[in-house]
């Protein structure tokens, strides 16, 4: 059994994401108790020596024209390779998209333990004890891998991001030998969507509506301004998503996105166990609803009873003030 932990840190057009700076900060201080060093794994670009700043001592890098671009053979036997050059006892990765799709394969490949979507993590016993989420959030359960490799995913925001300011990592490239049917499938070709705010999976502050903004240019008018106003991702639940009043990458729910921000503002959103289940770890739920008996403010931090066309412009105007 290795020692140590191996972050999974991905990056895009605009370097390392936030997701990668948490879990290295909570490595450290695991690492500090179950014993090793902590690694960073890069894929699809060279260096990561300012990974070191929040607590990586090598950076491990899988890059080329194979890895440049998503693929889930490549990116599981990029990672095994990294996972074979680290020799850790645990890894560490965000429960993004790209995680969920490749981690599982790369688990059954090296015959490792899985756990997914953790919100906490401890060190007990010498060992990393993962806390999730289970039935949408209304139970949590305290697992662990009890041996061999454990591979455990982490919902963006479940920690805060250290100051920084350790030393550079060090770099070291890692060599993949790539089979057959690791590239079965290509991508040609990328669109980024036009958009200023973070993605609603990493986003901190999120501002969502329900059905009953009633139109697309109330939902414009109503719901992107107030997000915007706290620099916060806009986001819907299914019912307005199915109206056409918001696209499908605004969802939140259990079809939609499943977001964990510090801040979760939720306006005409009756509080369904299918949108529950994709924000109710959300550290402060704020719900607006006309109706007192709505499901959502048993689950809400505060709750304002009122029609949201009166109080999101209300809150707007008020988070406005603070920031002038």
């Amino acid at each position: 059994m290795g020692t140590g932990i191996l972050v999974l840190c991905e990056h895009d057009d605009r370097g390392f994401k936030k997701t990668g700076f948490e879990l290295l900060g909570k490595a450290s201080e695991l690492a500090a108790a179950i014993g090793g060093d902590v690694t960073a794994a890069v894929i699809g670009r060279a260096g990561g020596a300012e990974l070191g700043a929040h607590g990586a001592a090598t950076a491990l890098s899988a890059s080329g024209a194979d890895f440049a671009s998503y693929s889930t053979g490549a990116w599981a036997r990029a990672l095994q390779a990294i996972v074979a050059a680290a020799d850790p006892a645990v890894v560490l990765a965000p429960a993004s998209s790209r995680a969920k799709d490749f981690l599982p394969r790369l688990a059954a490949r090296l015959g490792a333990g899985m756990v997914t979507e953790a919100t906490d993590l401890r060190a007990e016993g010498g060992k990393v004890v993962a806390r999730r989420p289970m039935y949408a959030g209304k139970a949590f359960a305290d697992a662990h891998v009890a041996s061999g490799l454990a591979i455990i995913t982490v919902r963006p925001n479940s920690f805060p991001v250290g100051a920084g300011g350790g030393a550079a990592a060090t770099e070291q490239a890692v060599s993949v030998a790539l089979q057959d049917g690791d590239l079965a499938a290509r991508v040609v070709d990328t669109e980024q969507a036009a958009t200023s705010v973070a993605d609603l999976t990493e986003a901190e502050r999120i501002v969502s509506g329900g059905r009953s903004v009633k139109s697309k240019e109330q939902y414009d008018s109503l719901i992107r301004p107030l997000a915007a106003s706290i620099g916060a991702t806009p986001g819907a639940s299914r019912a307005c998503v199915d109206a056409g009043y918001a696209p499908h990458s605004h969802q939140v729910g259990q079809t939609g996105k499943v977001v964990n921000p510090s801040l979760y503002i939720a306006c005409g959103i009756s509080g369904a166990i299918q949108h529950l289940a994709g924000m109710r770890t959300s550290r402060i739920i704020v719900a607006v609803n006309t109706d007192p008996d709505a499901p959502i403010f048993q689950h809400a931090t505060y709750g304002i009873v009122g029609d949201m066309f009166e109080v999101a412009p209300m809150l707007r105007q008020a988070f406005e003030q603070l920031e002038a």
